[in-house]
């Protein structure tokens, strides 16, 4: 293996000395800012139907198609982080969960999917020290994108307003997860980002 070559600093001019530093900040700020962007998670998407007001709407219940007595199944950990965090969403929103036998003014249900996708980190940086123009110095060099597989998770909600039949408001994110099972902080981020956009009740007076 190669070993870095350290010039005496007598060897090296001015000169040389502060094209080198700059040429180290080019490559880092570039690094930097490109590693940024790529690793900046997709916007949450939303949709809102224009003649919903959202002003008469007080209360929230789930669609009867996901309780687990319409399917025999019981709630996975994962689904009831999701509603947990859903409900905490709305009710900081200003909404109030439908109590046990009533009519909801919204109902709740959502979807989730997950997915292998190919991730690509489009810039790499390498600084070494050696022989530079013949009298001593350092370089640096760009290297090609490297890529990897990683799994991507979407949540899509959809808000509906029973008395109209129709879907009034839809959210959807999509997040990288990691290895194991999906951490209830991840399910809260990925929730509250997904409700960001959804309209808050205003005061009546």
């Amino acid at each position: 293996m190669h070993q870095p070559q350290f010039i005496p600093r007598n060897t090296v001019s001015k000169r040389q000395l502060r094209t080198f530093i700059a040429m180290i900040s080019l490559a880092l700020g570039t690094a930097i800012l490109t590693g940024g962007c790529a690793s900046q998670p997709p916007e949450p998407e939303s949709m809102r139907d224009p003649q919903a007001d959202f002003r008469a709407y007080k209360t929230f219940g789930w669609d009867e198609s996901m309780s687990a007595e319409a399917s025999d199944k019981p709630l996975s950990l994962l689904d009831s982080n999701i509603r947990a965090a859903i409900t905490a969403e709305l009710k900081r929103k200003g909404y109030e969960e439908a109590a046990a036998g009533a009519t909801p003014d919204l109902l709740v249900m959502y979807e989730t999917a997950s997915a292998e996708t190919i991730k690509s980190n489009p810039f790499r940086v390498g600084i070494g020290v050696g022989s530079w123009g013949g009298s001593g110095g350092g370089g640096v060099s760009a290297g090609s994108p490297s890529v990897k597989n990683v799994k991507e998770g979407t949540l899509v909600v959809h808000v509906l307003d029973p008395a109209r039949k129709a879907e009034v408001w839809q959210g959807r994110v999509t997040r990288e997860l990691g290895k194991g099972n999906v951490e209830p902080a991840v399910v809260q981020g990925a929730v509250a980002d997904v409700f960001r956009d959804f309209p808050a009740r205003s005061a009546q007076p």
